[in-house]
């Protein structure tokens, strides 16, 4: 018998994160800074990363191929592979080091109006605890998500004092 529900739930609370926040913007803008690269390259990645794209198609089957070039001077070579996209509500997507890393992970990123706020939930399930563990430990999973979602506060943010002031 699957599991629903709490049962679901606490069937994968030891491989996943979860991280939410309210932005102040419009859940449309905030979805769109996800859909296209010009937005991507701007604000992807934990503080003092940046991002160069190799390839991007944002449709259900697409992928960005990229690498996440670290404050010092690490490159990390990354893949997503878009698998859901429900405007402007939901995107479920794969994230690995390349196409078919066995150690891929999903996320489901979910924006729902606060007002005149977004909120933004973006929930990870790792394949085992051990990976969840890793990603966490290793390299900062929690810290780098929370730095990531604050960098797209700051660059949704200057949208909207831009078109306030256009």
């Amino acid at each position: 018998m699957a599991a629903t529900g709490r049962d679901a739930q606490s069937a994968v609370a030891d491989r996943e994160i979860v991280i939410c926040r309210v932005i102040s913007a419009p859940r449309e803008l905030v979805f769109e800074a996800f859909t296209e690269v010009r937005h991507l390259s701007q604000w992807w990645g934990p503080e003092g990363f940046s991002t160069t794209t190799r390839a991007f198609e944002f449709r259900v089957g697409g992928e960005w191929d990229f690498v996440m070039h670290g404050p010092d001077g690490t490159d990390y070579q990354e893949w997503i592979c878009w698998t859901e996209i429900a405007p402007p509500d939901r995107i479920v997507l794969l994230h690995g080091e390349f196409r078919g890393d066995p150690n891929a992970f999903e996320s489901v990123l979910t924006f729902a109006p606060d007002d005149a706020a977004t909120r933004i939930e973006m929930r990870t399930v790792f394949r085992t605890k051990e990976l969840r563990d890793e990603a966490v430990e290793k390299y900062h999973a929690i810290e780098g998500g929370q730095q990531t979602l604050s960098n797209l506060a700051a660059y949704v943010g200057e949208i909207v004092r831009k078109g306030v002031q256009d």
